[in-house]
């Protein structure tokens, strides 16, 4: 066999596998929970992503929707940004939905403010009673404060709205096993 063939082959081959790889490493950063956190490019200090113009604008900017700075204010939040987090959603407009909640309360819980973010997680349950990840952290708080059977209860409804393969029901089911047993 020719020479050129077998280096044709064996290229062929490893592009097969780097793919392989890379389609693999995909599948276990989605199944890791990375898609829970909003795709969007970290904007300078002060801005937010505006998914209209596509770009990052200035936080003041009336232009840049309500559900953008909800949504980026989590992002923030997931970047271990709390304080940004909590500025930006004092900008909404309309404050008291059910995600802008859900997402104050975890930046204030994750500033050790356990009992306000407890807070925020019980209105935005109060608005969205079947909003599964709100209730992944209510839970976790309640394992934070000691209290695993009101985590218990929380992992209860979960399982009910969306089974027990749902990653809102593995993320507090580990965070009930890793508890410290009374």
């Amino acid at each position: 066999m020719n020479n050129r063939y077998l280096a044709a082959g064996f290229r062929n081959t490893w592009l097969l596998g780097a793919c392989v790889t890379l389609v693999i490493a995909a599948g276990q950063a989605r199944a890791s929970g990375d898609e829970s956190t909003p795709p969007k490019p970290n904007c300078p200090k002060g801005q937010v992503w505006d998914s209209k113009t596509r770009k990052c604008a200035l936080q003041t900017s009336q232009a840049t929707s309500d559900e953008d700075r909800t949504d980026y204010a989590y992002r923030l939040a997931k970047d271990g940004r709390y304080e940004e987090a909590l500025s930006l959603l004092d900008t909404l407009k309309n404050p008291d939905t059910a995600k802008a909640l859900n997402y104050r309360g975890y930046a204030t819980r994750k500033l050790g403010r356990t009992d306000e973010g407890i807070g925020y997680y019980l209105k935005s349950v109060a608005l969205d009673p079947n909003y599964a990840q709100v209730r992944e952290y209510l839970g976790e708080a309640y394992v934070i404060k000691g209290r695993i059977d009101l985590a218990q209860e929380q992992l209860v409804k979960i399982k009910a709205l969306c089974s027990t393969t749902c990653e809102e029901y593995e993320d507090l089911a580990d965070a009930i096993a890793a508890a410290p047993q009374t």
